[in-house]
């Protein structure tokens, strides 16, 4: 049993990804952005990004490094700390949260939050991942903690 003084609580920002240890808790709080929750069982290690945009898309550098603020991008860093991990992305559980249409005057075709969900499911399969759960779309926000010593994840829906 983990004692309080042990755990290391990360919050994560818009645009920031984190992946740790089992003696980790990572929280954030969402309303368009994307969370990808990612855990492996026998290892307990896994992280969590927060994405805004779907892809920058063309205007992505050569050279240039991936970066969480894009749902694609942030697939890639987990992608990295996979392989650096020695592990397969078929032995990871995958949860997604976040998605919402905060501006519900918006047709959901043009909103950013369905479509940062679509490229958060594209993205993943593209890589291996296979989603074990998710709770998207919506209008509201939502909080979101993930345990890396047990994988479990919780998410409170805000009005």
């Amino acid at each position: 049993m983990l004692s309080s003084d042990s755990i290391l609580d990360i919050y994560l920002q818009p645009e920031e990804f984190y992946w740790g240890d089992g003696e980790t808790r990572i929280k954030t709080l969402l309303g368009s952005c994307i969370a990808i929750c990612m855990w492996h069982p026998t290892l307990k290690i896994g992280g969590m990004s927060h994405s805004l945009l779907p892809s920058r898309g063309d205007k992505r550098p050569k050279e240039g490094f991936a970066e969480a603020r894009y749902v694609d991008e942030a697939v890639e860093l987990f992608v990295a700390e996979v392989r650096r991990s020695g592990t397969q992305p078929g032995q990871y559980r995958v949860k997604i949260f976040g998605g919402a249409n905060v501006l519900p005057s918006i047709q959901a075709e043009h909103a950013i939050g369905p479509r940062n969900y679509e490229m958060s499911k594209k993205a993943l399969l593209r890589h291996g991942f296979s989603v074990f759960s998710e709770h998207t779309g919506g209008s509201g926000a939502r909080n979101i903690i993930l345990d890396l010593w047990s994988g479990e994840t919780w998410m409170r829906k805000l009005s």
